[in-house]
């Protein structure tokens, strides 16, 4: 439940601090006072957008600032997204500055507009006082059904099913369509993938085999310059090899005479074995170097192959098994996208799959449907619509995203009267006490802690009012109700009364909120029955207002 909200410089507010308790709480006040600041501040707290023009005129910033006490689901939350804190509960705070920018907090960590929305619809939850228009569109009873009997999983099951299958459905469509066009790109990627099988470039092939050729081109020179270096260094009438070691035994024998000459003879000395090692390495080249024409031939044909199907494929020809590869790839996708049997059978399976999903999601629809009606049918008995209905009608239609049917809000508002869709009810005092009814009964069956009900009792009036009171106290038994309200039969059933007035300061028109006493709260009861002047009549009926 919500334990403290700050507000500063926020629209028309200074500076205000509040302590909430658990039960009904109203909030009154005079016409333009601001009373729905509160919910618009509050909202803003829980991630709601904001803007510029919600800073309070010469400030710099907007600050909001609303405790929580919190839920297990709150907490698993905190805890996932590395929120929670050793005191538990949840302190969410939004700042906005006078050029627009945004920042956000949980727990006094930065936190974005997004999370604290999550976090949010697990702590909170509205009802604007325009909530009665929203329950007129289809789209938003269907949502509401399925909210009030927890089936948004299931829903989201059947929307995923619906958009898997007909994904697949145009995609068999689109190849009935244009078969000729994937025939023709079937084979010309078989023809192809057929030529680069048939010449079966290995990956690294072309470096390997342009070596090879430069070797086997050019085996003569090769051949005639090892024997040369050969001959020079050690078969030559005069070998650099044999001069090198004469030089070593004589400079080997100067050392003896002088020990100035060693340098030179360690010197030389590798010298002489890395000659020996280079005729090693000449004999073994020469031994494995020969002139082969029939290989250089086939060489010269495998690279003139390579090079004209690289050439053709308009690829490197170290590219073409990577060419192979990819072009194999697109065959057998479209080898399996033009199985046109197995594209049915693909086809037929994920239908079955949603209406599988869509049959079981009707049925708890139903049940649920059933359950809402008695309970809203109810509900308007008690809001004198005595002998009224409503009826949650589930109309069968074509296959959809949302399932095999469209939900529709019926009622008659009357004894005797035919059931008729929601949005054609002609009063709007009637169609104000429908929502009203279906706003608290749905509210009743939400796991959210504290519930805010933004003037959704306008259009209500007289005896009507007495029992919306009784409805909201009743619901606060349960959780925690915050109620906007301009109506004292329901302000009187509050555990908790503040007062929103309008007062200047400095030349600048400020809002402030105060908690009512009893003493207060009977001058406010008598203002909101009275209007301007209160009279000893108007504070009498005040006192019993909150006496009952």
């Amino acid at each position: 439940m919500l334990r403290t909200l700050s507000i500063r410089d926020f629209v028309i507010v200074d500076a205000i601090e509040l302590e909430f308790a658990s039960g009904f709480t109203v909030f009154t006040g005079e016409t333009g006072a601001g009373k729905s600041i509160l919910i618009d501040a509050l909202a803003l707290a829980l991630g709601e957008r904001g803007d510029a023009s919600m800073v309070r005129e010469g400030a710099a910033k907007a600050d909001i600032a609303a405790e929580f006490l919190t839920t297990a689901a709150a907490d698993a939350w905190l805890g996932v997204n590395e929120f929670s804190n050793e005191d538990g509960g949840a302190l969410l705070r939004r700042v906005i500055d006078n050029a627009g920018r945004s920042k956000a907090y949980i727990n006094g960590i930065a936190a974005t507009a997004a999370q604290l929305r999550e976090l949010g619809e697990l702590l909170v939850d509205i009802h604007g006082q325009h909530a009665h228009q929203s329950l007129l569109k289809t789209d938003a009873q269907r949502v509401l059904l399925d909210s009030q009997a927890g089936l948004q999983d299931d829903a989201r099951a059947v929307a995923a099913a619906y958009k898997t299958w007909r994904a697949l459905a145009r995609r068999r469509e689109e190849f009935e369509t244009n078969a000729r066009n994937v025939l023709l790109e079937r084979e010309r990627l078989e023809w192809q993938v057929g030529e680069l099988e048939k010449l079966a470039v290995k990956p690294g092939e072309w470096s390997e085999i342009t070596n090879e050729h430069s070797r086997l081109s050019h085996a003569a020179s090769l051949i005639e310059g090892a024997q040369e270096a050969l001959a020079a260094i050690s078969e030559s009438d005069s070998p650099m090899l044999s001069q090198l070691s004469a030089l070593n035994q004589k400079i080997g024998k100067l050392v003896d005479l002088d020990e100035a000459l060693k340098p030179v003879l360690e010197a030389l000395e590798p010298a002489r074995i890395q000659l020996q090692e280079a005729v090693s390495a000449l004999n073994d080249y020469l031994s494995r170097v020969e002139l082969d024409p029939a290989r250089l031939r086939q060489v010269e044909s495998r690279l003139e192959a390579i090079h004209s199907t690289a050439r053709k494929f308009r690829t490197a020809p170290d590219d073409l098994p990577q060419a192979f590869e990819s072009l194999s790839g697109q065959l057998q996708q479209l080898a399996d996208a033009s199985d046109l049997d197995a594209l049915r059978a693909q086809e037929e399976k994920l239908k079955a799959g949603y209406m599988s999903a869509a049959r079981k999601l009707s049925k708890a629809r139903a049940k649920a449907a059933e359950a809402l009606s008695a309970a809203v049918t109810t509900g308007m008995q008690e809001l004198s619509m005595v002998g009224g209905r409503f009826e949650v009608a589930l109309q069968t239609c074509e296959a959809a995203a949302y399932g095999l049917e469209q939900v529709e809000f019926t009622v008659a508002a009357h004894a005797g009267t035919m059931l008729r869709p929601l949005a054609k009810v002609a009063s709007g005092g009637e169609l104000a006490r429908i929502a009203l009814a279906i706003s608290v009964i749905t509210s009743s069956a939400s796991a959210t802690p504290t519930l805010i009900f933004d003037e959704v009792d306008s259009g209500i009036g007289g005896g009507v009012a007495e029992v919306v009171g009784r409805l909201l106290k009743r619901l606060g038994q349960d959780c925690q109700v915050l109620c906007v309200t301009h109506l004292p039969q329901v302000a009187s059933q509050a555990n908790q009364h503040f007062q929103v007035s309008k007062h200047s300061s400095g030349g600048k028109t400020v809002s402030r909120i105060d908690p009512l006493d009893a003493k207060i709260r009977i001058e406010e009861i008598a203002r909101m029955l009275g209007g301007v002047e209160i009279t000893a009549t108007t504070r009498k009926h005040a006192r019993e207002l909150l006496a009952l």
